[in-house]
C-alpha cells in the first residue's frame, strides 16, 4: 500500500501528507487528496489499519526523490493516477478483496475507481467461485460489492466441512457458496444397504442478500419452506444455528406423520417393512433423539485427512455398513504404519468421533485358498496368531525401551547394541511395508467365510491385500468398549472391508466421491488436533 501511496503522490504515511499535498498542487492533481474518512464497508471489507502501519514501517517516512516530485510535461508515467481508469480497474481487480479497503483510503480517485462493480464481480468469482450473472443484482439494488462485503467475506469462516453435535449420531455438514447463496447442506448416506449409491443431501440453512442493509439467514428445516433463522460464530472453528420459527418444523398430522416422513427420508421404507424388532427400536430411538435438535445446533469444523505418496490408497470419507444401525460415514486416515477409521456419523453403541477400526500396515495377512478361506475357524486361527505376534512385539519393544532408559541413566552414552536392535526392527518393518506395496498391485480371489454376516452380499470377489486390524465394539451407551481382532480387506482404490471376528460380521466401505471445497487441513498437526477434539464432543 505504501508503494501505491507514493506513486499516486500522497506520501507513504500520515507523517508526509503535507508534502504530498504540496506536490499535488504543482502537478495539478488536487482531486487526489488523501481521504481519511473512507468507510471500509464501502470498499468491500472490514476496517483495516494494519496496512497503514506496515506502510510506515516499510517506507520509514523517507522524503521522495526530486525526480518523482518534479512533473515535466513529457515523461513516462510515474504515478498510478496517470494510468487510464480502465487499466486501474484491471489492476485493482487482481488484488485480494481484503486489501482493497486500505487501497480506498489512499485517495478519492482510488476510492471512486473501487466503486466499480467489475472489480468486485471478479473478486466474487475468483475468491468464492460465484459464476452467476451478477448483473441481475442491479434490479434489486444490490451491488457486487455488497455481495462480497456483506455476504461472502462476512460468512467466509463457516465455509467448509462441519460435524454437528447431535449426541452419538453426529453428521456431516458442507457449507458452500451456491450461486448468490451460502447454503449448509447436510450429507446423508444412501439407503441401507446400498453402499455404492451416491450420497443424499438436504439443505439446513441458507444465507443471502435480500436488500443492501445486511444478509438474511433462513432455516430450511421442515416442509413449509424457508423461515427466519440465526447464525452465531461461537469461536474459531465452531458456530451455531438457531431457528426462530420452529412451528414450521411441525406437520399437521402430529408426531406420527412426522415420524413416517422422517422414516421414508432416512431409511427409504416404512416401519412395517422393517421386521427386525431390535432395528425398529434403534430407528425410533434415533428419531426421538435427533428431533430434540431441530431448532438449535452447534457445529465443529472437520478437515479431510492429508495424503502422501506412501499411503496405501487415497485417504478420505467412506460410507460403511454397520448392521442394524444402517450406513455410517467413516474417515480413513494414514499415520505412518497405522491406518485409522474415525466415525463422522455414529450410533448409540459406537458414537461419532470414535475410532471404529485401526489397521496395522506392518502386519499383512496371507489368506489361504478359497476353499480353505470358507472355513471361519481357519481364518480365525490365522488372525489370532498374528494378534499374538503383535502382542509379543509390543512387549519386546517396551522391554527394550525400559532397558535403554536404564542404560542411559547408568552411563553418559547409550548402549550401542540396543540402538542396533532398534534400527534392525525399523528396517524389518520398512521391508514389510515395501513388500505390502508390491502385493497391493496384484489381486487374489476373496470370499467371506461361512457364518460371517454381511448386509451387502454384492461385495467384490477379488482383493488386493489384507492386513491385521482391530475393531472397536461396545454395549449400548458406549459401555464396556474394547478392541477386538479383525481383518482389513482392500478391494480397490475406492472400496475396502473389515471382518469383525468376534461379531462374525462384515462391513463394506465405499468412497464418497464428492469434491469438498475449503476442507483441507492447514497442517498435519491441525488434522491430528481435530481428530482428538471430535472424540470428546461426540462421547
Amino acid at each position: 500500500m505504501a508503494v501505491c501511496a507514493r506513486l499516486c503522490g500522497v506520501g507513504p504515511a500520515r507523517g508526509c501528507r503535507r508534502r504530498g499535498s504540496a506536490r499535488e498542487q504543482r502537478c495539478g492533481t488536487a482531486d487526489s487528496e488523501p481521504d481519511t474518512d473512507t468507510d471500509p464497508e464501502e470498499a468491500g471489507g472490514g476496517g483495516v489499519t494494519e496496512d497503514d502501519e506496515a506502510a510506515e514501517r516499510i517506507e520509514g517516512g523517507r522524503p521522495l526523490p526530486p525526480s518523482v516530485v518534479a512533473c515535466p510535461a513529457a515523461r513516462a508515467p510515474l504515478s498510478l493516477l496517470e494510468l487510464p481508469p480502465e487499466l486501474l480497474v484491471q489492476i485493482f481487480g487482481s488484488l485480494p478483496g481484503t486489501d482493497l479497503p486500505s487501497l480506498a483510503r489512499v485517495c478519492t480517485t482510488f476510492r471512486r475507481i473501487l466503486s466499480t462493480d467489475t472489480i468486485w464481480r471478479r473478486r466474487c468469482r475468483e475468491e468464492y467461485g460465484v459464476c452467476e450473472n451478477l448483473r441481475k443484482l442491479e434490479i434489486t439494488g444490490v451491488s457486487c460489492q455488497d455481495v462480497y462485503a456483506k455476504l461472502l467475506h462476512r460468512y467466509r469462516h463457516i465455509l467448509g466441512l462441519w460435524q454437528p453435535d447431535i449426541g452419538p449420531y453426529g453428521g456431516l455438514l458442507n457449507v458452500v457458496v451456491d450461486g448468490l447463496f451460502i447454503i449448509g447442506w447436510m450429507y446423508l448416506p444412501p439407503h441401507d444397504p446400498h453402499v455404492d449409491d451416491p450420497m443424499r443431501f438436504k439443505p439446513l440453512f441458507r444465507i443471502h442478500l435480500m436488500e443492501r442493509k445486511c444478509a438474511t439467514v433462513e432455516c430450511m428445516y421442515g416442509h413449509k419452506g424457508p423461515h427466519n433463522g440465526h447464525i452465531q460464530i461461537v469461536k474459531k472453528d465452531e458456530f451455531s444455528t438457531k431457528c426462530n420459527q420452529t412451528d414450521h418444523h411441525r406437520m399437521s398430522g402430529g408426531r406420527q406423520e412426522e415420524f413416517r416422513t422422517w422414516l421414508r427420508e432416512e431409511w427409504g421404507r416404512t416401519l412395517e417393512d422393517i421386521f427386525h424388532e431390535h432395528m425398529q427400536e434403534l430407528i425410533l430411538m434415533k428419531f426421538i433423539y435427533t428431533s430434540q435438535y431441530d431448532n438449535c445446533l452447534t457445529y465443529r469444523r472437520i478437515y479431510l485427512p492429508p495424503s502422501s505418496p506412501e499411503d496405501l490408497i487415497q485417504p478420505g470419507l467412506f460410507k460403511g455398513t454397520y448392521g442394524s444401525h444402517g450406513l455410517e460415514i467413516v474417515m480413513l486416515s494414514f499415520h505412518g504404519k497405522k491406518a485409522k477409521g474415525t466415525k463422522i456419523t455414529g450410533d448409540p453403541n459406537i458414537p461419532a468421533g470414535q475410532q471404529t477400526v485401526e489397521i496395522d500396515l506392518a502386519h499383512p495377512l496371507q489368506l489361504p485358498d478359497i476353499e480353505i478361506l470358507r472355513d471361519f475357524s481357519e481364518l480365525s486361527r490365522i488372525v489370532l496368531e498374528v494378534q499374538e505376534q503383535v502382542r509379543r512385539e509390543e512387549q519386546e519393544r517396551e522391554q527394550r525401551q525400559d532397558e535403554k532408559e536404564h542404560s542411559q541413566q547408568a552411563a553418559s552414552q547409550p548402549a550401542s547394541p540396543l540402538g542396533g536392535e532398534g534400527a534392525e526392527g525399523e528396517e524389518t518393518a520398512a521391508g514389510a511395508e515395501g513388500t505390502t506395496q508390491d502385493k497391493a498391485s496384484a489381486s487374489q480371489p476373496f470370499v467371506l467365510p461361512m457364518g460371517v454376516i454381511s448386509r451387502n452380499e454384492d461385495y467384490p470377489r477379488t482383493c488386493r491385500v489384507c492386513f491385521y486390524g482391530t475393531g472397536l465394539i461396545a454395549g449400548h451407551g458406549f459401555t464396556s468398549p474394547e478392541r477386538t481382532p479383525g481383518v482389513f480387506v482392500l478391494f480397490d482404490d475406492d472400496r475396502f472391508g473389515f471382518i469383525w471376528l468376534e461379531l462374525k460380521s462384515f462391513s463394506l466401505y465405499s468412497r464418497i466421491k464428492v469434491s469438498f471445497q475449503n476442507a483441507q487441513a492447514p497442517s498435519r498437526e491441525a488434522f491430528d488436533e481435530m481428530l482428538k477434539n471430535i472424540q470428546p464432543m461426540a462421547t
